[in-house]
Parts: structure tokens; C-alpha cells; sequence
């Protein structure tokens, strides 16, 4: 198991759980899409339209996530009798803000990285420490010495210009990336396979939540990595008839 301490060095905005609201038609800032937004979304997209699937595969996907302990709790369903309602024995207390776990983890077709597990906010010094200690073991284990391309998304943690110049320092190269595109990148989907583990059973303390993280990771097959990867075509038509809008992904 992983664990990195963050410095406070810098800001950093939180990551994405999702697509997130509805999109907007309205290009003002505030809205999530933008009529700027859809269509940076829909030029990558048709520069992206003729990749294949071998191309994609030199591609390696990041992002973080983050993982509640409250995650798939519904609670314990009770019997009540008619006025029972609001009777101390019939209630249970419960908690506004859960204990949590914030997670990087990258994947290409050939499989998944190690994961790290992140105590604090993520800032430009403490992205290139992750970068540094497990980026590069991914992309040894994923790649060995053949070439990749790296993805990461557009947090101020990745866009600085220290961490730019880390990347550069070190000869990776950078997948260029439209904001707001979570539907575009499969390691959501595998996210969204860890999270649905976890739900039976539930972790209790943060240890049995890092643990059942770590488990639930390992179990991804390089299989599963590489039909997501194989569907990055279809992602990439789905945002061309969309106009930039969200997408089903």
C-alpha cells in the first residue's frame, strides 16, 4: 500500500466524480459546457477520428478519484409501528462528512499501474512526486521500452508550468486534452468497477477501504483495460454526434 503526503504549495481544484450536471447552452464561465468547451471537445475529437485502436493503446490514461467510506451505504432497513417514527431507537445517527481516500491510478490496454493513495489535496509539487515514484513504474510495467503517450486532465495540479516542465524534463510526451471530458477517458470506467466492488461488503475503518481499493484494483484484467481502450473509436464518434456535448461514456 501507498500513501503520499501532499505539500501546500500551490492551488488545486478537486477532481471529477462524473460527467456532472446538465450541459448548458450558455457560453458564459460558469457553465460547465460552454459553447467554448463543446467545441474544443468536438475539434480534439475530429483530430482524433482517424486513430486506431493501436494507437490508442500507446496511450497511457490517468486521473485520481476519490473513495468514501460511506460509499453504497443505503443503512439497515427497520421496522417501525405507526407513531414510531421519530422514537431515539428508531433513528440512527449518521455522518455529513464521511471519511474518505483520495486515489491515483493509470491504465493502458496492456493493464492497470500501481495505485497511490494521496493524503491532502493534490498541488503542482506533490503531482510530479506522483509522476515521479508511480507514472513511471506504470509505464515501465505497461510499456517497458517502448514509447507511450502520456493523458493526464487539465487540474491546475497537472497544467502547471512546473509540472510541464517535469514532463518535458523527462521526454514524456503529453496527450494533448479537451476540459470536461471524463467520458472520454476509461479509467472512469475502471473507477466505476472499484466503486461497485465495494459496496458488499462495505468497508468499515480507512484501512479495510485502502485495502478493498487495492483489491479490487488488482483483480482488473488486462482483458477488461483493452476492450476499454478499444472503445475510444466509438467515444471519439460519439462526441462528433454530439456536437461536444456529454456523451453515454
Amino acid at each position: 500500500m501507498f500513501l503520499l503526503q501532499t505539500q501546500s504549495t500551490a492551488s488545486a481544484g478537486p477532481p471529477r466524480s462524473g460527467i456532472g450536471p446538465s450541459p448548458q447552452s450558455s457560453s458564459g464561465s460558469g457553465h460547465l459546457f460552454s459553447l467554448c468547451s463543446r467545441q474544443k471537445r468536438l475539434t480534439w475529437a475530429t483530430e482524433k477520428q482517424h486513430w486506431t485502436v493501436a494507437q490508442w493503446s500507446k496511450v497511457l490514461f490517468s486521473d485520481e478519484s476519490k473513495f468514501c467510506m460511506s460509499f453504497g451505504n443505503q443503512g439497515a432497513r427497520v421496522w417501525r409501528k405507526t407513531g414510531e417514527k421519530e422514537m431515539p431507537k428508531c433513528l440512527k445517527s449518521s455522518v455529513k462528512y464521511p471519511q474518505s481516500v483520495m486515489v491515483w491510478g493509470a491504465m493502458s490496454a496492456a493493464g492497470v499501474g500501481p495505485l497511490c493513495f494521496i493524503k491532502g489535496r493534490v498541488y503542482a509539487a506533490s503531482s510530479q512526486e506522483i509522476l515521479e515514484h508511480f507514472m513511471l513504474p506504470s509505464a515501465e510495467k505497461l510499456y517497458g521500452d517502448e514509447d507511450f503517450v502520456f493523458q493526464h486532465d487539465l487540474a491546475p495540479a497537472h497544467s502547471a508550468k512546473t509540472t510541464g516542465k517535469w514532463l518535458t524534463d523527462h521526454g514524456i510526451t503529453v496527450l494533448n486534452w479537451p476540459a470536461n471530458s471524463p467520458d472520454l477517458n476509461p479509467i472512469e470506467n475502471l473507477w466505476d468497477i472499484v466503486k461497485r466492488k465495494l459496496r458488499d461488503p462495505r468497508p468499515n475503518t480507512l484501512d479495510e477501504l485502502k485495502a478493498a481499493i487495492e483489491a479490487s484494483w488488482a483483480s482488473i484484467t488486462p482483458q477488461q483495460c483493452h476492450r476499454l481502450i478499444a472503445s475510444m473509436p466509438r467515444r471519439i464518434e460519439a462526441v462528433i454526434s454530439a456536437k461536444g456535448f456529454p456523451t453515454k461514456y
